[in-house]
């Protein structure tokens, strides 16, 4: 059978020591199937963006396993789960572009360090190539403060997508944007992830995009629930 891109077990997590540990994640499991497109749901403090940033290899385990393409995280290295995070397209609410760069700019930053663009030529191409992919072409040479919220996000899923990463983590892509901006945004990203066979999981509040997940996964209390 072939290997799920995330497959964790019995996996906790605690902020804090002694008397003020605090459990985040409690006896969690969760597997991601290639190409598969899963939401992440639940309220405020259950543990949601914690999940994601262990399997980003944001933050180091402390117990169960996390399995990440095909790397164990618990016991990692930090030079381990920096390489992994190099394989990882990461999205977030707030796009974290930089505001003095273009949108192509910003999206060959991520082929920087890639072993198949070794210059800047090869790299801005490609990163041309991306932008084409979601819909930026006529906005590669344009700067953050001049696009939308929508527009922006799309530079963020280029550039997350730009290097040919093996799973894409969103936390909450669609909550700075307009219901429709935010519906096809997320469309985007599963239509892209389809075609190429990449994983999303994608942390979120917004009911109006639950229909667009192959699978919907309710946390509550660090717990996956439903």
């Amino acid at each position: 059978m072939p290997v799920e891109p995330v497959h964790l077990t019995n996996v906790g997590f605690a902020f804090g020591d002694g008397a003020l540990r605090r459990p985040v994640l409690r006896e969690l499991d969760l597997t991601v199937a290639a190409g598969e497109v899963v939401l992440l749901t639940g309220p405020s403090g259950s543990g949601k963006t914690t999940l994601l940033t262990l399997i980003g290899a944001l933050r180091a385990m402390q117990s169960g396993s996390c399995m990440v393409l095909g790397q164990e995280l618990l016991g990692a290295s930090q030079a381990a789960r920096v390489a992994l995070r190099r394989r990882i397209g990461f999205i977030f609410q707030n796009h974290n572009l930089l505001g003095f760069l273009t949108a192509a700019q910003n999206v060959a930053m991520s082929l920087e360090l890639h072993p198949d663009f070794g210059d800047d030529a090869a790299r801005f191409a490609e990163a041309e190539r991306m932008l084409g992919r979601v819909g930026m072409t006529e906005f590669a040479s344009v700067v953050p403060a001049k696009l939308s919220g929508g527009q922006r996000q799309r530079v963020a899923i280029a550039r997350a997508l730009v290097a040919g990463p093996g799973l894409i983590l969103a936390d909450e892509p669609t909550a700075a944007l307009d219901r429709q901006s935010g519906r096809d945004v997320v469309e985007l990203m599963r239509d892209l992830a389809k075609r190429s066979g990449m994983p999303i999981l994608l942390v979120t509040h917004d009911p109006r995009i639950l229909d667009v997940a192959d699978r919907v996964v309710k946390m509550e209390d660090g717990r996956v629930v439903g």
